[in-house]
């Protein structure tokens, strides 16, 4: 038995989030829904603007993989997490929250370099997130950061697109996908967004046909990943690869092909959407989670589901509700 069902390696973030109007972006130029990379300046300027809403100031350890392997762990699966932060007052937040749900993380943080990453998040009252994010400290990670007992002992190693683009933690990923392929163990890849796959397509392709064992993509990822506007098309040519693909769906839910079946699994009712960050992570989370446990993969698709259903009802990428509880409530 592995000592680890689930090891993730991605960005060490510490989400802020706000709630504003719309006006607050437009008067700073910024595209409501958009995810965006920014500098540190502008990155101390945003966050001393925001905060002006009720939900002022909320700092809780994030980043995509981060929060996936959270979500696991609130379901019962043995997860760990690899990602940098820096000595300063936010690596100790994110450092904190994450052992505090129950995450195996022993990254040693960085002194003299940038400081830890973060997301300010500003959430419109239709329940989009404009994310900004300075990435600082995530950027460093290297393969010294990496334990190579740590990911052999990991049944299932997940890495994320967003980290794909800094030679240095795509060298990490790499050389930890190297030592799970020799272990034995699965790899699981996010795509993460569409500016990630149109800037990595073919390193994202080649990783599929040969390295990946679970893919998760929206459906816009997935389509842009093989360049068609044929969702179905993009799907076939998905499952010619990875073992276990995934395809998101929002509302509508996820489709699963795996052992060459198709599923299609509804979404999950949610009486008011009031915060979309998170929901593909928690989707993702659940899915391994239900995966580790042994369950058909509808049954994965819909623990999935329940989880970011969950987080989405809610201000923050975090669950608050006994996701466990929830699961055997609908699913036994």
């Amino acid at each position: 038995m592995p000592q680890f069902d689930i090891l993730a390696m991605g960005n060490a973030i510490v989400d802020v989030i706000s709630s504003e109007t719309p006006d607050f972006l437009s008067s700073r130029n910024i595209a409501h829904g958009c995810m965006r990379l920014i500098d540190a300046g502008e990155g101390e300027a945003l966050y001393a603007a925001m905060g002006r809403g009720r939900d002022r100031g909320r700092e809780i350890s994030g980043g995509s993989a981060a929060n996936s392997v959270v979500g696991s762990a609130m379901l019962g699966a043995r997860s760990a997490f690899v990602g940098r932060v820096a000595a300063d007052q936010l690596g100790q937040v994110f450092t904190r929250d994450i052992r505090a749900a129950g995450v195996h993380f022993a990254t040693a943080p960085a002194t003299g370099g940038p400081p830890t990453g973060r997301c300010l998040i500003v959430v419109t009252p239709d329940g989009e997130r404009t994310m900004n994010t300075y990435l600082g400290a995530c950027q460093e990670l290297d393969a010294s950061d990496l334990d190579a007992e740590l990911v052999a002992a990991s049944g299932i190693l997940y890495l994320e697109g967003y980290l794909w683009d800094p030679a240095g933690p795509r060298a990490a990923m790499q050389a930890a996908i190297k030592v799970a392929r020799e272990a034995g163990n699965k790899v699981a890849f996010t795509l993460s967004d569409v500016f990630c796959v149109e800037g990595h397509r073919a390193d994202f392709r080649d990783l599929l046909s040969s390295h990946v064992d679970i893919m998760f993509g929206n459906e816009n990822e997935v389509k842009a990943l093989y360049q068609t506007d044929d969702i179905d098309a993009a799907m076939a040519e998905l499952a010619r690869h990875a073992c276990i693909t995934v395809v998101t769906r929002s509302e509508k839910g996820a489709v699963v092909i795996g052992g060459g079946q198709r599923y299609d699994v509804a979404g999950e009712k949610v009486a008011k959407v009031v915060d979309t960050t998170g929901a593909g992570d928690l989707f993702a989370g659940g899915f391994m989670a239900g995966l580790v446990q042994g369950r058909s993969l509808p049954d994965c698709a819909r623990i999935g589901c329940i989880a970011a259903a969950e987080v989405i009802s809610h201000f923050g990428a975090r669950p608050e509700a006994d996701l466990q509880a929830l699961v055997a409530a609908k699913l036994g």
